[in-house]
C-alpha cells in the first residue's frame, strides 16, 4: 500500500503529503513491494484531530490503542491499526492535559492537569471513574505502580509528590519538597518513588518515610521527564540542560549512579515538559525535542540512531510500541505520527 493513500484517510491535504511520506526515513518497498516491519497500515501514519498542542501520548499495554492528552483539555483514544481512527474522546478536565498513563492491565487511564486534579477514566465506557483532589497547583506528572496495590504517584508545582490508592478517597501520603516537582516514577518493586523538579536533582523516597533517602545529582537544569527501564534497574531522566541521563537504581550500585549521558536533542524557551522513554528491550531510548525532531539513542553506544523529521512544532513525547518496531510521537503542532523503525 502506498503511504499517500493511507495518509489521506487520516486528514492532511494531498499537498502536504510530500513532506510527510518521507519524514521518518522509512525504507522504500523492496523487490516484492514489501519490506515492512510492522502491522501499521502504512510505514507512517499521521493522526490529526486535536485542536491544540499535544503534551503526552502512550500506547496501552497491548499496543492496540493510543491515549493522547492535549492543551485542548481532551484525551483522545486512537486505534493503532487500520486507519488509526480517533474513536473516543474523554472530557472532564478544566485545563490542559499534561500527562496520560495507562494502568497495568490497560483498563484505565490516569491523567494530570493544571486544573490541580488527577483523573482516572474507564477505557471501555470513556467515563471518569475517579477525580483525585488534593494538590494546590498544576499537576505535572503521574505514574502507576507496576505491581502490588493500584497505587499512583503524582508530582505538582505545589512542591509535593502525592501517593494515591485507587481504592480509597484522597491521597494516602504526601512527600514534601521545597521545589516544584515536574516528573515522577515508581521503583520496580513499588516500594519507592523517584521525583525530579526545578532544583535539577532526582530524589528517591521510601514510601515508609517522608524524607528523601537519596539524591542523584548531575543535571544542570530542570528535569522534565523520567521513566524506569523495563527491567527496573535503570532510571532515564530528561532535563532542560539538553541531556538524558541513565542512573543505575539497583540497591548496591556504586556511589556515582549516573552510568550514561546522552546528548543531541534540544529544549527551548517554551519550557515544555519534554518526556523520555525506553524501548521494550531496553536497548534504545527516545526523547522529544524542541527542534521538531524525534531522537532515538542506542543505550550501549550512546549514539543517536535516528533523528526523525516530520513535526512542525516541539516534540513533547515519543514512545515505543510495546511489541512492534513502531515509534509514536506527539507535538505542539497538534499532530501524532506513528512510524516504523
Amino acid at each position: 500500500m502506498q503511504v499517500e493513500s493511507a495518509l489521506s484517510v487520516v486528514g492532511p491535504k494531498p499537498t502536504e503529503l510530500s513532506n510527510v511520506s518521507h519524514s521518518f526515513g522509512t525504507p522504500g518497498p523492496g523487490p516484492n513491494g514489501k519490506q515492512r516491519t510492522s502491522s501499521l497500515q502504512a510505514p507512517i501514519m499521521l493522526l490529526a484531530g486535536h485542536q491544540s498542542a499535544i503534551y503526552s501520548m502512550k500506547f496501552n499495554p497491548a499496543g492496540t490503542v493510543i491515549a493522547s492528552g492535549s492543551h485542548d483539555k481532551d484525551i483522545f483514544l486512537w486505534n493503532v491499526h487500520g486507519d488509526c481512527k480517533n474513536y473516543m474522546v474523554l472530557k472532564g478536565h478544566k485545563n490542559a492535559v499534561l500527562d496520560v498513563q495507562w494502568n497495568t492491565d490497560g483498563s484505565q487511564i490516569i491523567s494530570t492537569s493544571p486544573d490541580k486534579t488527577l483523573r482516572a477514566w474507564d477505557v471501555e465506557t470513556g467515563k471518569q471513574i475517579k477525580k483525585m483532589v488534593g494538590h494546590l497547583f498544576v499537576v505535572n506528572s503521574c505514574c502507576h505502580a507496576r505491581r502490588g496495590p493500584p497505587l499512583i504517584v503524582s508530582g505538582s508545582d505545589d512542591g509535593t509528590a502525592k501517593l494515591w490508592d485507587m481504592r480509597q478517597r484522597g491521597s494516602i501520603q504526601s512527600f514534601p519538597d521545597k521545589y516544584q516537582i515536574t516528573a515522577v516514577s515508581f521503583s520496580d518493586a513499588s516500594d519507592k518513588i523517584y521525583t525530579g523538579g526545578i532544583d535539577n536533582d532526582v530524589k528517591v523516597w521510601d514510601l515508609r518515610r517522608t524524607d528523601p533517602v537519596m539524591k542523584l545529582q548531575g543535571h544542570h537544569d530542570m528535569i522534565t521527564g523520567m521513566q524506569l527501564s523495563p527491567d527496573g534497574s535503570y532510571l532515564l531522566t530528561n532535563s532542560m540542560d539538553c541531556t538524558l541521563r541513565i542512573w543505575d537504581m539497583r540497591p548496591y550500585a556504586p556511589q556515582n549512579r549516573c552510568v550514561k549521558i546522552l546528548e543531541g536533542h534540544q529544549h527551548n524557551f517554551e519550557k515544555n515538559l519534554l518526556r523520555c522513554s525506553w524501548s521494550p528491550d531496553g536497548s534504545k531510548v527516545t526523547a522529544g525535542s524542541s527542534d521538531c525532531m524525534v531522537y532515538v539513542w542506542d543505550t550501549t553506544t550512546r549514539r543517536i540512531l535516528y533523528k526523525l523529521p516530520g513535526h512542525t512544532g516541539s516534540v513533547n513525547e515519543c514512545v515505543f510500541h510495546p511489541h512492534e518496531p513502531i515509534l509514536g510521537s506527539c507535538s505542539s503542532d497538534k499532530q501524532i505520527f506513528l512510524g516504523e523503525i
